[in-house]
């Protein structure tokens, strides 16, 4: 093979390679969406289910968001998207119990939820360790809802658990009277 030859093919190798990159940096660019455009869907979607998936994606963003915010030290962003985050949760799971009331046989939509709070329990527990003092308080409350959301998801997911008593029903009968007088 000739000095030309081997030059030629050094050039369409390196030249494909070059095209992959601009091809693959495109895309990572212009494909991924913001969160107000995930947002925007989200809200759009009418299926509980395809309302979960995009939840998942939305979540991914707000995440990515929230830990930009906090190197920049704005924690007033960082509060503001967590409580965004929280609102969609539940905008999600209300979806989804209503089109879906039976999580054990029709789980699909109620896992990526319940994934994608264990990842926000995640994130908003780093974000509690690196918050200043006055900050902590709305972020542990929007903690505390996401931890009662996952059990409820749980608990959705999993009715019938080994060596639990049933939760007792409650009754609208008065108590009854004793039959001694005084």
């Amino acid at each position: 093979m000739s000095d030309v030859q081997r030059a030629m093919k050094t050039l369409r190798t390196s030249s494909g390679a070059l095209i992959l990159l601009v091809v693959l940096g495109c895309f990572a660019v212009f494909g991924a969406e913001t969160v107000s455009q995930l947002q925007t869907r989200f809200e759009a979607e009418n299926n509980s289910v395809r309302k979960a998936k995009i939840f998942e994606k939305l979540s991914d963003a707000q995440f990515f968001a929230i830990r930009s915010a906090e190197r920049a030290g704005d924690h007033n962003t960082v509060g503001l998207t967590f409580e965004k985050y929280r609102d969609n949760l539940r905008v999600s799971v209300d979806a989804l119990k209503k089109q879906h009331p039976d999580a054990e046989k029709q789980s699909n939509g109620y896992k990526q939820v319940e994934v994608t709070v264990r990842k926000g329990i995640r994130e908003i527990d780093e974000s509690i360790l690196v918050a200043p003092p006055e900050y902590l308080p709305p972020l542990k409350l929007v903690r505390q809802d996401l931890v009662i959301t996952d059990n409820e998801l749980l608990h959705l997911l999993f009715p019938r658990r080994p060596g639990e008593q049933p939760r007792p029903l409650p009754t609208s009968d008065p108590p009854p009277a004793s039959d001694t007088q005084p």
